[in-house]
């Protein structure tokens, strides 16, 4: 079995044309993912690509219940009985056993299955957000599914600081470069060119520099971060959009 990440989707003009490539290459029984946009438009979309042959399709945001059950209808009405349903969406055992009564076939399990149960983790999640036009232009693309929309542009970061070194606020740019007043630090940096990945960023130098960087982060913070009560942000977000 094989699916696609969103953003295979969003790397082609359609989700028709990204459905048909992935079946192309991995053949009707592939697993289309149909949420990047409108779930039931996918749906249609991946049935009339593949046919009543269609492996499966993917579900991974919403209420994913409900979801499931209307995609299941929506399948049979199609004439598509045997294609099955996957879900994913950062699922643990809890989520699964909430799903227990949802036509859903089999689950995809990620972070909750590499840490265990009660560890605390991190989400990472990669988001496509820009992509290369046949002219070479970088154009914006975004997902659109319902509660996990993203914001298309290429983004810029950097964290705007004061006379003294202390951080005053987290500026993001997006589709252009946040003004830089000559004091503030940049917060991306580039760690793969021409698909290696740079000097320095992997080992015991990454670990160092990674250190490095967590110490630094922290001296340029107010004191205010030590607080444990809840409340507003001790630095703003701001954020510049030109995507233009």
């Amino acid at each position: 079995m094989g699916t696609a990440a969103h953003s295979f989707t969003l790397l082609h003009d359609s989700e028709r044309e990204a459905f048909e490539a992935q079946v192309a290459s991995l053949g009707k029984g592939t697993s289309l993912l149909v949420d990047t946009y409108d779930v039931e438009q996918g749906v249609r979309t991946a049935v009339d690509v593949a046919g009543p042959d269609l492996g499966a399709v993917r579900l991974d945001s919403g209420d994913l219940v409900a979801q499931a059950r209307w995609v299941r209808e929506l399948l049979d009405d199609l004439g598509n009985t045997t294609t099955k349903i996957v879900v994913t969406s950062d699922l643990d055992e809890f989520a699964i056993g909430l799903l227990a009564s949802a036509p859903v076939d089999s689950y995809g399990v990620g972070t909750s299955l590499v840490t265990g149960s009660g560890a605390p983790t991190a989400g990472m999640v990669y988001k496509l957000v820009s992509r290369q036009d046949d002219e070479g232009r970088f154009i914006a693309v975004a997902k659109a599914a319902k509660n996990k929309a993203s914001v298309g542009g290429r983004k810029y970061a950097l964290r705007r600081l004061d006379e003294n070194g202390r951080a005053t606020a987290e500026v993001l740019g997006i589709g252009t470069r946040p003004n830089d007043d000559g004091n503030d630090r940049p917060l991306l940096h580039q760690l793969v060119r021409d698909g290696e990945v740079l000097p320095g960023w992997t080992g015991p130098d990454a670990v160092r520099r990674a250190a490095e960087c967590h110490q630094q982060s922290l001296a340029e913070l107010p004191g205010a971060i030590r607080r444990l009560q809840r409340g507003e942000p001790v630095i703003p977000t701001e954020y510049e959009e030109n995507l233009t």
